[in-house]
């Protein structure tokens, strides 16, 4: 593989083709934010607007703006975003609706945490983007509300009776452990080392599994045992892999070699459960006993499991210089450009079928959004890179 040519290729996908697909039909001029539900050639299908995918994109734009180029236009395309959420998204307690509809009424309560977390993500890197201190005051806000829900993260809007069967799930802990460095600077060291320390354990004590051969669970009871149902047997590789570079970053941020080491071999375990050995790709949803699925969706091949694998594969390489990362890239590669990529218009597809079809043509909708594309090529790019330059 040539490492130069690789990182070009994925630098050039993204600034040439990704981003300019979302600025150009994403946003919304009239009312603000971004329309997500956008078809193959990007003409919008639907006008209502996810919390979630709303602060994805303000997180992006103003990432872009930090760590690529001060480009006005990716600043603007943020700034506007974060208006239409700071005006909009949440009840005024920090409090982040599902969904709204164009105008910015709310359609759907603030049941999911994360959009809780991606306004705390988009708020994060808008202000360091703009030096605000109301956006940082949100960032921060938001973050505290999050802190104060993890024991029962959906609240009133929990339709599971209490007491019978309580489970604890990995996407929560998973994803604080990147909401933690991304919102550094605006922690105290208390407090973010507390975070970090918790969800370290959580990730890799609670939901790993060595007993199950080094895999990662979705769903435990609240004592950290295993469910014998279809929750409690559920399991989500992609949601595991791309935990496992959230991991190696903090095993960077604390020098804990050991930490990066354990994630890169859970990376490999993850990868070799779940690829499909008869059509290729990674499965969606599996079950730890083999049982069927409880999701009919369970052998689609998605963007973001395949992305965050690539991104898993090359850190992993990267810090510990494991071959078999370079090879799981290689292979995942291959099967992400060849199947995802659209060879007549931007952006890429985002669901196929198990043998590797096109499912649906959309390059966003009510789950995809400007997020994992874009920042999966930022992240591999970057990480060619580096690796081109210590070669």
């Amino acid at each position: 593989m040539d490492i130069k040519l690789l990182s070009k290729q994925y630098k050039e996908e993204l600034l040439y083709n990704v981003i300019p697909f979302w600025l150009t039909h994403s946003q919304d001029r009239e009312y603000g934010g971004y329309y997500t539900c956008l078809k193959r050639n990007g003409d919008v299908f639907d006008t209502d607007k996810f919390i979630w995918l709303q602060g994805r994109e303000v997180w992006l734009f103003s990432m872009l703006y930090n760590k690529v180029e001060e480009r006005q236009e990716w600043l603007d395309c943020a700034v506007q975003g974060g208006e239409f959420l700071k005006k909009y998204g949440h009840d005024g307690h920090y409090n982040w609706y599902f969904s709204l509809d164009r105008t910015g009424q709310a359609l759907v309560e603030p049941y999911n945490i994360f959009s809780y977390t991606f306004a705390t993500m988009a708020f994060g890197q808008l202000s360091l983007a703009t030096s605000s201190q109301e956006y940082a005051d949100i960032a921060k806000n938001t973050f505290d509300v999050i802190l104060s829900k993890v024991a029962n993260p959906k609240g009133i809007w929990n339709k599971i009776h209490i007491g019978t069967r309580d489970l604890k799930g990995f996407s929560l802990p998973m994803i604080l452990c990147n909401l933690a460095l991304e919102i550094e600077h605006l922690l105290n060291k208390d407090v973010l080392s507390k975070t970090i320390e918790c969800c370290i354990h959580e990730v890799m004590d609670v939901f790993y599994r060595p007993e199950l051969g080094g895999i990662i669970v979705e769903n435990v009871l609240k004592d950290g045992s295993l469910s014998d149902s279809f929750e409690g047997r559920q399991i989500t590789p992609g949601h595991a892999i791309e935990a496992m570079w959230f991991i190696m970053d903090l095993g960077v941020r604390l020098n804990r070699p050991d930490l990066i080491e354990k994630a890169k071999n859970i990376t490999l375990t993850m990868l070799d459960y779940g690829w499909d050995k008869q059509n290729g790709g990674i499965f969606y949803f599996m079950d730890r006993q083999g049982f069927p699925p409880q999701q009919l969706e369970w052998d689609q091949k998605l963007w973001w499991v395949h992305i965050e694998s690539l991104i898993s594969t090359l850190k992993g390489y990267q810090l510990t210089g494991d071959p078999k990362c370079l090879e799981w890239f290689e292979r995942v590669h291959n099967y992400t450009w060849n199947h995802f990529k659209d060879p007549e218009y931007p952006e890429w597809y985002g669901y196929l079928n198990r043998q590797g079809e096109v499912l649906l043509p959309l390059k966003g909708g009510k789950w995809k959004g400007c997020f994992h594309v874009p920042r999966g090529l930022y992240q591999c790019w970057k990480i060619l890179e580096n690796i081109n330059i210590k070669q």
